[in-house]
């Protein structure tokens, strides 16, 4: 299993040290010797170094390792609610905070475990499927929502092809900062992964992925917005980077925006409409408010 950590060199660092040193007698992440034996790799600022390399204050770096995967794939009591079920698939309200498969730092009480525990033989049926069995796609740690997953291996493939092709369609709610100048409109650009920090995402003018996000004003007071968002492709949080272009950042939004409360991003994955396998068709889901949202309405309204 492939473990990734990502790092900051504090700005107040005033010794120069080895990439390999600073990593493990500073941050003290693995021991040199570990980090020699486990297949390692070193990225500051976006490119990979050697661990001979020094360290500069405010570098941004990546420590990837080879780790043997434990067993991660066991059923756990995970706080969710399923909004439909068959034989073939789960479609889920996923609350806020709810991590959607094991990785480095969140081994635990993810929706897969949660998953196995509601079906035994989830784990049989998807078996050599690494840590993702049944994931048909995603949504981010603190988005809230709808979100369907497979309890075969054919349904997967059914349903993820369907996201892949651009045939399923996805309504977003999301409280943002200010109001935009058009009631809706367009958001059509190209992302690609920040540079200098590899948790980001940047409009970019050449290269990246092209992203295309339909939006609408529901509803504005003061200065918030209640926006509702049609994703017409899927890169990763590109929602959150398309409104920070916009300059109505999503509230709560801790990379792209500024954290005001404790309530959380304001992002909720509102509605699914996608083609079930036969005799169940063309169906379309929904996941209510959050409480979340209306606490900040409360909280807030003029």
């Amino acid at each position: 299993m492939k473990i990734a950590i990502d790092f900051t060199v504090p700005i107040d660092l005033e010794e120069s040290l080895r990439v390999d040193k600073f990593l493990s007698e500073y941050k003290g992440i693995l021991s040199r010797s570990q980090i020699k034996a486990k297949e390692t790799r070193i990225f500051i600022n976006g490119k990979e170094v050697k661990l001979s390399r020094k360290v500069k204050p405010g570098d941004q770096g990546t420590l990837e390792y080879l780790e043997e995967e434990a067993d991660l794939l066991r059923g756990e009591r995970v706080d969710f609610s399923v909004i439909y079920e068959n034989s073939d698939l789960w479609v889920i309200n996923k609350p806020q905070g709810l991590v959607i498969h094991p990785a480095c730092g969140n081994k635990h009480g993810t929706l897969v475990q949660g998953l196995i525990l509601c079906c035994g033989d989830l784990k049989k049926e998807f078996e050599g499927e690494n840590l993702r069995p049944g994931i048909v796609h995603r949504l981010d740690k603190d988005t809230s929502g709808v979100l369907i997953a497979a309890k075969r291996v054919t349904t997967q493939e059914f349903l993820s092809k369907q996201f892949r092709n651009r045939e399923t369609e996805k309504w977003y709610l999301a409280l943002i900062k200010g109001k935009p100048l058009k009631e809706k409109g367009i958001i059509k650009n190209n992302i690609k992964r920040d540079d200098r920090n590899r948790k980001r995402f940047s409009v970019c003018p050449e290269g990246g992925k092209s992203a295309e996000t339909e939006y609408k004003i529901l509803k504005s007071w003061g200065n918030f917005s209640l926006v509702l968002l049609k994703p017409k492709t899927g890169r990763t949080h590109q929602l959150r980077v398309h409104m920070k272009d916009l300059g109505h950042p999503i509230i709560n939004d801790p990379v792209y925006g500024r954290v005001n409360d404790s309530l959380g991003l304001m992002l909720h994955a509102y509605r699914l409409s996608i083609t079930l396998p036969e005799p169940e068709g063309r169906r379309t889901f929904w996941a209510p408010l959050p409480g979340r949202f209306k606490e900040f309405l409360l909280k807030n309204w003029d």
